[in-house]
């Protein structure tokens, strides 16, 4: 008999296999064995689980459904709150939302919720099953701009109200992050994303690509010259930032950003793509978050040593579990409590090595960690020939700067209300990144879902 207390494990490449390719890290459950784990749930009558949910998805009602096999009716449920399911049950940080809310959690593992959503998204995917949505057109247009995860939620919901909306992005190909930030081992796109994103638009939402808010039009020009009677800012946040550190525009240093845009969007992993990358044999990733692991396990893959070179503790590593668990396991590297204070480059003006000094742990700071303090005489060098440097991104302000009325922070994040994402521009809504910063899928999907809800008020009162 199955120990209720423990998770059904979930298969996975093995660590020497995956590190040599580009194919998806976990394997995820079949039926039987998303039965067995959705077996576990006690189907708490006071849901902590959908609590934890940013998007209040009906967790005990779709896991009931697994548990007697009914995976066309999960699926249903979960379409009723999220319109990626695939996505967020392979990238959420369930273990600090709904699972981290689990009552079986208390005395045991908590139950698998995201790797059973993943299970279902992945069924109804490839038995052709989309959501059972009826929509009556109400004649009202609404633009979003940015298809990423806050993006397609909110024109997602609108449309399920009826709404003309039409999503404006920037690249060349839908998703946002979900196609150039995220690696394929962790979230394939042409089989995963793609197959989101076609879901939204069948539910009516127009997508045109290679559309610059603000150089290609603004939104001043949505509103009063394109007949849209609402818009929603969704652009998420790809400005990178960096130390300020000698040496950091040498040959060989990356954004982690650029880096996997490069990557992912452009497929530089593919050698039937010509897109130019620098292949580094000896790579330090700088930063501890769940970017810098899938940039190092991408230098990982493309054959380089990678080291992740992060200021703090692994206790204060800002990545989730997983994905350290799964870098360690694949070679990466981890010098821990060190920190970059020059670049050093050759007489070409390249990468050779970077100066470090170790690190140790002071008082919490603001943020409730302890602050890295520097120890005199432990200055060090490591031989590189690539650095990226993943410190956090921000909003890009080309939006905030060509919008009249826009108020942004010190910053260049939109302000916008938490509850409705109503910015200081009558008619405009804003959430994700371009409000928060670099955060999670989910949490930008949530914003999407609040902003959705406050447009449909906007212009129901209008």
């Amino acid at each position: 008999m199955a120990d209720v207390l423990k998770k059904v494990p979930v298969r996975e490449q093995a660590p020497n296999v995956r590190a040599a390719n580009f194919e998806e890290v976990c394997l995820g459950y079949n039926k039987e064995e998303a039965m067995e784990e959705a077996a576990r749930c006690i189907n708490c009558k006071n849901a902590k689980c959908v609590q934890g949910c940013p998007v209040s998805i009906n967790i005990p009602a779709f896991i009931h459904e697994v548990k007697e096999g009914n995976i066309e009716a999960a699926y249903q449920v979960i379409s009723e709150s999220s319109a990626l399911p695939a996505i967020c049950g392979r990238v959420c940080p369930q273990e600090s939302q709904c699972e981290g809310k689990c009552i079986r959690g208390i005395k045991g593992e908590p139950i698998s919720i995201g790797k059973l959503e993943r299970f279902v998204a992945d069924w109804a995917r490839e038995n052709n099953v989309k959501p059972s949505v009826s929509v009556e057109k109400n004649g009202h247009k609404v633009a979003v701009i940015g298809s990423g995860p806050s993006g397609l939620t909110c024109a997602g919901d609108l449309a399920k109200l009826g709404y003309d909306v039409t999503i404006f992005e920037a690249l060349h190909e839908a998703g946002g992050v979900l196609v150039y930030g995220i690696p394929e081992f962790r979230l394939p796109k042409s089989e995963v994303v793609a197959a989101e994103v076609e879901n939204v638009k069948a539910l009516g939402v127009k997508i045109e690509t290679n559309v610059i808010i603000g150089k290609s039009t603004t939104i001043d020009e949505l509103l009063e010259d394109e007949g849209f009677e609402a818009v929603f800012i969704g652009s998420g946040a790809g400005l990178p930032m960096f130390m300020g550190i000698p040496g950091e525009n040498a040959n060989g240093v990356f954004s982690a950003n650029e880096y996997l845009t490069r990557n992912n969007l452009m497929k530089a992993f593919d050698e039937n793509y010509d897109t130019p990358i620098a292949r580094g044999k000896k790579v330090a990733v700088v930063g501890g978050g769940n970017v810098a692991m899938d940039a190092a396990r991408t230098a990982l893959r493309l054959g380089a040593e990678v080291h992740i070179v992060y200021r703090r503790s692994e206790a204060e590593l800002p990545a989730r579990v997983e994905e350290v668990h799964h870098a360690k396991e694949e070679g990466v590297i981890f010098d821990l409590l060190t920190n970059p204070t020059e670049i050093l480059v050759d007489e070409n003006d390249a990468v050779r090595g970077m100066k470090c000094i170790r690190m140790e742990l002071g008082e919490p700071d603001a943020s409730g960690r302890r602050r890295p303090v520097a120890i005199p005489g432990s200055e060090f060098e490591l031989e590189l020939d690539t650095v990226i440097m993943s410190l956090g991104t921000s909003p890009n302000p080309l939006i905030s700067s060509t919008t009249i009325g826009l108020d942004t922070n010190k910053r260049k994040c939109i302000i916008a209300s938490e509850e409705n994402g109503q910015t200081s521009k009558e008619g405009v809504f804003a959430g994700g990144d371009a409000v928060t910063g670099a955060a999670t899928v989910i949490l930008a999907m949530g914003a999407g879902k609040a902003a959705a809800k406050g447009i449909h008020e906007f212009l129901s009162n209008k």
